[in-house]
């Protein structure tokens, strides 16, 4: 029921004319960097290459297509790093569906997962009014009957962060002292000297070792002196790659 100035529901013409937006805008950045590149090219050797691969980037999205696509190679990105642009970044697409199709999904949400199953981008299916009344939930046992009688094992904003971090290629692990639990967001494939830094530069400078306890460990023994008498208490090195989920005791000395 939601009215639209372009005519009826199109979640696939909506994504159509925001990508056309986001083009233009990055078509005006890639343009202003290209005038300088080019005026710099005639006494600079790397100016010129920076301004042939600005050129492809140009020719590209005049034809209406996303930088994400161009398939640009390592060294070439570095020329566009520093203008950050738009369409050259994952998307999640959000299908706010009715109550009745909040499982199944439908039409519209169907021809959207179809118009990007060749992007390597992800739809997210919600019903956003049902995801509003359980956020107002205070009472954990409430908010459970409630999602019962939706036949939810979930909210869908935890699906929304899943897939976020998933397409950030993100992951988290944890602390746990007397004071608080934190949870730290680092990127998959981080050792742990690089992820003691999230805390402070000094933990990783420092770095001496990390006590790790799998999350699933301890979310089955209960507690960290649990795991140490059940010998799942690990000590790891440098060279240590973080698991997600992990709960990490870090030994530093700066």
């Amino acid at each position: 029921n939601v009215l639209r100035d372009e005519g009826p529901i199109n979640p696939v013409g909506d994504k159509e004319i925001i990508e056309t937006e986001l083009q233009l805008k990055d078509l005006e950045s890639v343009d202003k960097k290209l005038q300088r590149s080019e005026k710099l090219s005639k006494t600079d050797p790397k100016a010129k290459i920076e301004a042939e691969i600005l050129q492809k980037c140009k020719a590209h999205l005049e034809q209406g297509k996303n930088i994400v696509t161009l398939g640009l190679s390592k060294e070439e990105k570095v020329a566009i790093a520093d203008l950050f642009l738009l369409t050259d970044k994952p998307v999640l697409y959000v299908a706010n569906v009715d109550e009745a199709s909040m499982h199944t999904g439908n039409k519209y949400s169907e021809a959207l997962k179809e118009a990007v199953k060749n992007e390597g981008n992800e739809v997210i299916v919600m019903t956003n009014a049902v995801e509003a009344q359980i956020a107002e939930f205070e009472d954990a046992d409430d908010k459970a009957m409630f999602m019962e009688e939706y036949k939810m094992t979930e909210p869908a904003l935890d699906r929304l962060i899943h897939s976020t971090y998933k397409l950030l290629n993100l992951s988290t692990y944890f602390t746990a002292g007397v004071q608080e639990v934190r949870a730290w967001t680092i990127h998959k494939g981080w050792k742990a000297p690089q992820a003691a830094s999230v805390i402070h530069t000094d933990f990783e400078k420092g770095f001496i070792k990390a006590e790790v306890i799998g999350y699933n460990d301890f979310i089955t023994l209960g507690s960290e002196a649990a795991c140490r008498e059940q010998g799942k208490l690990r000590i790891e090195g440098k060279d240590y790659l973080v698991a997600d989920g992990d709960v990490m005791h870090f030994r530093f000395n700066v």
